[in-house]
């Protein structure tokens, strides 16, 4: 493939390559830009979800400008084989910049206020991602999140509703109930379930990032996917303070919040989340609420739930008080 021409793009290098798709540096020979095309890997270009996948992430991304989400120039295909023409993004992925250890706090917060942002405008436009992880989020050299990879994005009944443009695709868009889509690892509880789901189902997989961010490690673990749905739906993570003792006590109540097992009174958009990330930002700028989530080792058998005590309605230094969330 390198050097050679498809249709107005030249192949220059490949970049790399994974389950659903193989991407190539070009360049697009009528503007003049960098660009990368995306193909279905030989072995699936055949294959009719795999192809619908392709479709979902086309039309559910162009449909979507956003400094925060990655933009979809134009969908094509050479020889059979379907490719995207996609913005060219140079850096790496966020589960690469975490590689196993958590982020300093400020570059966390700057990181998780434009995710939320490029996630919120998707929501407004009616689509929900439903793979939200660090795989699928691109932190480029000039620390900017991307949000990648909209292949299981779904409208949402609200946008079904509405008429718009946005809603074409929608018989791509749509998934039989029952039918667990998704990374398990960063599922919803009602994602895992296979029930109907709404944003609330990406603000709980943004909580799972949030805690990687923050610990370095994965939210649910197991050696099974029976064990990490279990977890997901049973079963608290450890206390990020416990990983990461430089965890803001702010911090760790935005995360508990956001893995609350109950979308009810988890919180209700991922604009929630922004504002209060923006919020601590700012304190911890100003200097006003850098202590971080202390807490008091006790046996596990008799501590309770590190989310029961971060959803304690305790205001911040600048009087803030939080929703409650449930243990």
């Amino acid at each position: 493939m390198i050097g050679k021409s498809i249709s107005h793009f030249r192949i220059i290098e490949k970049l790399g390559a994974g389950g659903m798709g193989v991407v190539y540096k070009a360049e697009d020979l009528k503007l003049k830009r960098a660009v990368a095309l995306k193909f279905l890997p030989e072995n699936v270009s055949r294959d009719k979800r795999a192809l619908e996948r392709f479709q979902r992430e086309a039309q559910a991304a162009s449909a979507l400008n956003h400094p925060h989400i990655c933009t979809i120039y134009e969908v094509d295909e050479h020889e059979g084989s379907p490719f995207l023409a996609m913005e060219l993004l140079e850096g790496r992925t966020l589960d690469r910049r975490i590689d196993g250890r958590p982020l300093e706090i400020g570059i966390l917060l700057r990181l998780a206020q434009q995710i939320a942002d490029g996630l919120d405008a998707a929501h407004a436009r009616g689509v929900l991602h439903r793979d939200i992880k660090p795989a699928n989020i691109f932190v480029t050299d000039r620390d900017q999140a991307k949000l990648l990879d909209f292949g299981l994005a779904k409208l949402t009944h609200d946008a079904l509703d509405t008429g718009s443009a946005t809603q074409r695709p929608t018989a791509l868009l749509t998934t039989r109930q029952g039918t667990a889509m998704g990374t398990v690892a960063y599922m919803s509880p009602e994602q895992a379930r296979g029930e109907d789901l709404d944003a609330r189902s990406d603000v709980f997989s943004f909580g799972v990032v949030l805690y990687e961010m923050a610990t370095g490690q994965q939210t649910f673990q197991g050696g099974t996917t029976a064990l990490v749905f279990d977890a997901i739906l049973n079963r608290d993570p450890r206390a990020p303070i416990e990983l990461n003792a430089n965890v803001p006590v702010a911090l760790e109540r935005v995360i508990a919040r956001a893995l609350d097992k109950d979308r009810a009174t988890r919180y209700q958009s991922v604009a929630e989340m922004h504002d209060e990330l923006q919020r601590i930002a700012r304190e911890r700028e100003s200097g006003l609420d850098v202590a971080p989530a202390v807490t008091t080792r006790v046996p596990s058998a008799s501590r309770p739930s590190w989310r029961s005590a971060a959803c304690s309605r305790r205001p911040s230094s600048s009087g803030f008080v939080p929703p409650p969330c449930r243990a």
